[in-house]
Order: structure tokens, then sequence, then C-alpha cells
């Protein structure tokens, strides 16, 4: 059989390897000239540094089996993620934790203390929070959100973090221990070469051919079944309207020696108009010695145009009914399956893109080994 991947990003990678070792073959079509997606890495000519291209990216995940297929194809360093925030003027460490908490109040609380500090801060009549403002106000109460996530939200979503969905803030975790490891999963780290090269590597099989600065549009070759990662909403050439993302403008500084002594720095006010900057060389210590020179990116978030390339869906009430029309058109098709964060039009972290890939790969598997093959529109509810 013969079958199309579009999207060169983790998972159309795992797909097309997949399909390949099943003995069929495979083309795989990209708008770009690399592979790797949004995780896309390259050493910065001017500095030698590896530079994640599209903003940095740190693998983490509890899943063991997603773990172990990584590290098949590429050597992941240990890295844990120490994010600074600048506050009014102040440093302080992300996520909120105890150090966190007795530097912003001035206190020298312990565990306990803190515990009780914070609760006495937070609103409890706010019974169910519907919102990200009301969620934060509940958790952490308002001097807390008002400097870390009141301004940084309203910058990187555009919106109002009284109309944004609560779920967004569940996510962040707050500590009463001086944990600074911004995620809690036991596995954690970055491919010593880079993402590029695990993709690369994933796609190192026979059977696949690979079709870069190629849109799936330019396209009339015949297939048997295509798997498309790309956007839902142009799949149908944004027929009924298009889905709202965010994305992000990079402004490039190279120095001499190093710039602020990090790897992220997020800057919650929100009168200095971006939201972060990444020094580079820090997403690899274990080469930061190599370079005379050190490269950062200060990021810009803004509403993504036709031509931007999308990062953050946003799933407001509109882009939910939005959604759900593109997705009773997509159960309309035939031989063809949707998956990917742009898919299914949802946020995923790699893991839980390479996780919902995998398991799209076992039904694809069993499905090529009887004796009808068919697959589902989604292998995933995108709701």
């Amino acid at each position: 059989m013969r079958f199309c991947v579009v999207g060169a990003g983790l998972s159309g990678a795992v797909i097309a390897r997949t399909l390949a070792q099943c003995g069929h073959q495979v083309i795989m079509v990209d708008e770009r000239s690399h592979v790797g997606g949004n995780c896309h890495t390259e050493r910065d000519p001017e500095t030698g540094i590896m530079v994640h291209r599209y903003g940095p990216h740190i693998f983490h995940t509890a899943d063991e089996r997603v773990w172990q297929y990584v590290q098949r194809f590429g050597t992941f360093r240990p890295y844990t993620n120490r994010v600074k925030a600048v506050v009014g003027g102040h440093i302080h460490v992300l996520p909120v934790n105890l150090l966190t908490i007795n530097q912003f109040f001035g206190k020298t609380m312990g565990p306990q203390e803190a515990r009780e500090f914070i609760a006495s801060k937070a609103d409890h009549s706010i019974a169910q929070p519907r919102s990200f403002e009301e969620q934060a106000l509940k958790m952490i109460g308002p001097e807390l959100y008002r400097a870390f996530f009141r301004g940084y939200t309203l910058k990187q979503w555009g919106i109002d973090p009284t109309e944004l969905p609560a779920s967004i803030l569940k996510r962040l975790p707050l500590r009463f221990d001086y944990d600074d490891n911004y995620f809690s999963h036991p596995y954690q780290g970055i491919p010593e070469e880079g993402y590029t090269e695990v993709v690369q590597n994933i796609l190192n099989i026979d059977g696949i051919k690979i079709r870069r600065n190629c849109s799936f549009e330019s396209m009339s070759d015949a297939f048997d079944h295509v798997f498309y990662t790309g956007a839902i909403d142009r799949y149908f050439g944004f027929r009924i309207g298009r889905l709202a993302y965010r994305t992000l403008d990079f402004e490039r500084v190279v120095m001499d020696g190093d710039f602020q002594g990090t790897a992220v720095m997020n800057y919650c006010d929100e009168d200095i108009p971006y939201t972060r900057i990444t020094e580079h060389k820090y997403f690899s210590p274990w080469e930061r010695g190599n370079f005379a020179k050190t490269i950062c990116f200060r990021e810009y978030s803004r509403s993504a145009g036709g031509n931007d390339i999308p990062y953050y869906p946003v799933r407001l009430v509109n882009d939910r009914v939005l959604l759900d029309n593109y997705i009773s058109m997509a159960r309309e098709q035939k031989n063809v399956s949707f998956l990917g964060r742009l898919g299914t039009y949802r946020y995923l972290d790699m893991d839980v893109t390479i996780r919902e890939a995998l398991h799209a790969s076992d039904m694809i598997e069993r499905s090529l080994q009887s004796s009808s093959f068919s697959l589902p529109v989604f292998f995933v509810d995108p709701n």
C-alpha cells in the first residue's frame, strides 16, 4: 500500500516509521526545509550554539514506553528546567514555591505556615472557578496572581484572564517546599545533538521518501490513506473560517560572554512587551563552556495570521464551535486520519504527541494485519 504523511514533526515521524516497518511505501511532505516541526534544532552559524529555532523544548514524561522510544533515536542528557521571573524589578523563582512565597512577601515561613498563609489569601467564595482569573484567586490569592500571572497571561494569550478557561492554570504547580524543578515527571532531558537529529533518526528507514518545501495541496499523487498532522481547518481550505492560534516572534540577541545566566527568564509585568528571554547555550549545559559568545531570543506573542506559524490553539467558545463543525466535516472523509497538535487542535506536550502517535501505530499495525484495512478519522477524541 502507498501512504502519505503530511507534516514531518513528531506525530508524522512516528507514524511514517511504523508504516515503513510494515513494508509499505510512505511519502512524507512538509512545507519547511527541515524535519522536526516546531521542535526543530540547529547549530547557530555565528555562535555554534544549538538553537531551538521555534522556542525551547524540554522533554519530560512519566510514560515509560515513550521514554524508551525516544532514547532509541538519540542520546538524552539530563536537564532540569529552572525558570526565573522578573516581577516589579525583582527576580523570583518559578513555579511558585516556598522560596517564591517567602521572597515575595518578605517572610521566613516553613511549609505548613506558608500553606496556611496562602490559604488566608485565597478567595474561598469561588466554589467552581469558571475562568483563569477565578482559578488563580481561589488557588493563590490576588497578590501572587497579579504579580506573576495576570500580566504574563495577557501578553501570552492576548485575552483577559477572565475570558480564559480555568484549566490553563490548573496545569501549573504550587509548591510548599524549595523544589524549583518546573516539571515533576521522572524522565526529563534534552537530546545531546538536538531534536531534529532524533526525528531524522526516526525517519532513517527504507520505505520513506521525504518531500521538503512541498505543500500537500500542491500534490496530485494517489494514496491508499493520508495521515494529516497539519491544521484541520487548512485541510478544508478554511471553508467555514479559521481556528484561532497564537504565534511567536523572536528577537535575536548575540553578545560576548553571558546575558542572563540562566536558560529561561519570564517577564511578568504587563508593561514589558515580551513574555520571556531564553539563553540557548544554557539548554546544553554539557557544552556551555565551549562558546565565547551567547545567543538569546526575546519572545513576543500575538494572534497568528494566515502566513504565520501556529503555536498555541486558543480554544475559546467560538473556536470550539468552529472546531466541532470541522470535526463533523472530517468524519465524512474517507481514507484520511487526523492527528497531532494541529490535526486535533489541542495543546500537546511532546511526550503526549508521541504517546498518541504510538497508540495510533498500534491500531495501524493491527489494521494492516487484518483482511480489511480500515482506520478511524481520529485516533483520539479531539474534544
